[in-house]
């Protein structure tokens, strides 16, 4: 999907919304996590255990939410620790969204970060074997870890840049010929790349550095985890962090997922969902 189509999206449904799948079995209601007793076939294979109850946890949801965003965002660590289980549940979920929501911008949160001819193995993984279009990234091994991602037309690099948690500042914020280091990195990966294949990441915890990064970097799309759950405002980062067509996917992912616990919980998501995309 091309910067174009991302806008297109994003004026058709009024919002910049994107929906963190990071499913966690515990917190699942108790008539989801029930189902793993059983098998379900989808296109002819059958998923049992926690594969089937965590494909039909995310099914609901994303029913539920789809008409609210623009973007989903699986977490590849709430996927990973269940080994095979979850990585087929993942699989099995981007086929569906692809399937049945094919608008949507699909974001593999995988945080890959490694040398060049690792890094390609990555980037086919995610944007041939997987098909996402997009996968989050560290830089901190520099750019041959993140050019072979840039090769892929149509499919975007997001680069860590200013995260929300609470020990960022230990390295982000740390002084690079008289700029923060998070600066630093994002200019560089702007020589590198353009607006249509480059985000980064910025917190929402840090609304009030959107408004200076928006001064050397006005163009790109901005991935900005932490609204909900976290503490972020989507208020703040739309006012500090929104150019002319938008540029941001204000990501929410607890908020939505377990705003409820109950048979209602696919509801209770749209209900959040809908609130947090009338703001957006």
């Amino acid at each position: 999907m091309d910067r174009e189509d991302l806008y297109r999206q994003i004026q058709e449904k009024k919002t910049m919304l994107c929906v963190g799948l990071d499913v966690d079995y515990d917190k699942m209601p108790e008539h989801i996590k029930g189902l793993a007793t059983s098998e379900i076939a989808i296109k002819g294979h059958l998923f049992g255990g926690k594969t089937r109850s965590i494909i039909e946890f995310n099914k609901a949801i994303i029913d539920a939410t789809a008409k609210y965003c623009v973007a989903y965002k699986p977490n590849l660590a709430f996927y990973e620790c269940y080994g095979e289980d979850g990585i087929r549940a993942l699989e099995a979920t981007v086929d569906y969204i692809r399937t049945t929501y094919p608008g949507m911008f699909l974001i593999a949160d995988a945080k890959r970060g490694d040398i060049g001819n690792t890094a390609r193995k990555y980037a086919r993984a995610f944007f041939e074997t997987m098909d996402f279009d997009a996968v989050t990234l560290s830089p901190y091994m520099g750019r041959d870890s993140i050019e072979p991602f840039l090769e892929y037309e149509g499919k975007w690099a997001i680069v860590l840049a200013l995260t929300s948690n609470s020990s960022a500042e230990q390295f982000q914020l740390a002084e690079k010929d008289g700029k923060p280091l998070y600066r630093a990195v994002m200019e560089e990966m702007m020589s590198i790349s353009s607006p249509d294949n480059m985000m980064f990441v910025v917190g929402a915890t840090k609304a009030e550095k959107l408004a200076e990064i928006r001064t050397f970097c006005p163009d790109n799309f901005l991935l900005v985890p932490g609204v909900g759950a976290q503490g972020g405002s989507a208020e703040e980062v739309m006012r500090h962090g929104a150019n002319d067509k938008g540029g941001l996917l204000i990501n929410s992912s607890r908020g939505i997922l377990y705003a409820d616990s109950t048979q209602n919980f696919a509801k209770s998501a749209a209900k959040v969902a809908s609130q947090t995309a009338r703001i957006l």
